[in-house]
C-alpha cells in the first residue's frame, strides 16, 4: 500500500469515527516528530501495538479486501496475567471483506456500535484447521443461545453483538454503508494468534510516497527510540 493512501484512510476513518460521537485517545493523533521526542513513559502503547493499523491482508487491493482498526487497550503477550483484556474500533466499508479466519486462543464479542450493518459469516474448524462444512454452530448473539448452519451469514444491525470463541472461522464486511465496529476480547495477539484460511498477510508492504500523517502500530520501531 502506498503510504499516501494510508494517510487518506486515516483521515477518512477518522471523520467517520468523530461523526459517530466516538473519541480517540491523545496517542492517535501523535505526529512522528513527536513519537521522536517521547520516552520510556510511552511504552506500553509500543510494546502492546496500541494505536492504528490499515491493512489489506497482503492483497493490494484495500477496496475489496482491508480493514482499518485502532487498538485502544491491550496487554502483552509475554505478561499476559497483567491486563488479559483488549479492546479496538474497527471501521469497516461497504463490501470490504476481513477474510476467513480464526484465534487459536482469543475470545472475541464483535459489536456493531453504528452505521450500516455488519455481515458476519461462520464455519466451525476442523482438526487439522480447515472449514467443516457440516457441522452447526452454536452462537451467542447479545446473550442470547442460536444453532446455525455451516457457512451461515449472521447480520448485526446498530447495538447487536456476536460472540466468537477460539478456532470458529469468521469473515465480515458492511452491508448498505460504513460500519463502526467495536472489539471486546481476551488479550490480541496479532503475531501469532491469528489463523487465516488461505495464506495471506496480516500487515501491508508500505510503499513510503510521502511522509505518514499518524503513525500505525508497526512503525514504532522506526519512530520510537528510547536511549
Amino acid at each position: 500500500m502506498k503510504r499516501s493512501t494510508i494517510n487518506a484512510i486515516l483521515r477518512a476513518a477518522d471523520t467517520f469515527i468523530r461523526e459517530r460521537g466516538f473519541c480517540l485517545p491523545p496517542f492517535a493523533y501523535w505526529t512522528p516528530d513527536e513519537w521522536r521526542a517521547r520516552g520510556p513513559e510511552c511504552a506500553e502503547i509500543v510494546d502492546n501495538r496500541l494505536g492504528w493499523d490499515v491493512t489489506d491482508f497482503g492483497t493490494g487491493d484495500f477496496v475489496r479486501t482491508g480493514l482499518t482498526l485502532f487498538t485502544l487497550r491491550n496487554g502483552n503477550p509475554r505478561d499476559p496475567a497483567k491486563k488479559p483484556y483488549a479492546e479496538k474500533i474497527l471501521i469497516v466499508e461497504d463490501g470490504q471483506v476481513t477474510p476467513l479466519h480464526f484465534h487459536w486462543r482469543k475470545t472475541e464479542d464483535i459489536i456493531n456500535r453504528s452505521g450500516a450493518t455488519l455481515v458476519v459469516q461462520l464455519y466451525a474448524s476442523t482438526p487439522d484447521e480447515q472449514i467443516d462444512a457440516s457441522q452447526s454452530i452454536d452462537i451467542s448473539l447479545d446473550g442470547v443461545r442460536r444453532t446455525v448452519a455451516a457457512g451461515s451469514v449472521v447480520r448485526l444491525r446498530p447495538g447487536e453483538s456476536i460472540t466468537l470463541p477460539p478456532r470458529l472461522y469468521h469473515a465480515f464486511w458492511g452491508e448498505g454503508g460504513r460500519v463502526l465496529v467495536g472489539e471486546v476480547s481476551s488479550l490480541n495477539d496479532d503475531a501469532a494468534d491469528n489463523r487465516f484460511l488461505q495464506p495471506i498477510g496480516r500487515f501491508p508492504h508500505i510503499d513510503e510516497d510521502e511522509p505518514p500523517l499518524y503513525l500505525l502500530c508497526t512503525d514504532y520501531e522506526r519512530f520510537y527510540v528510547v536511549s
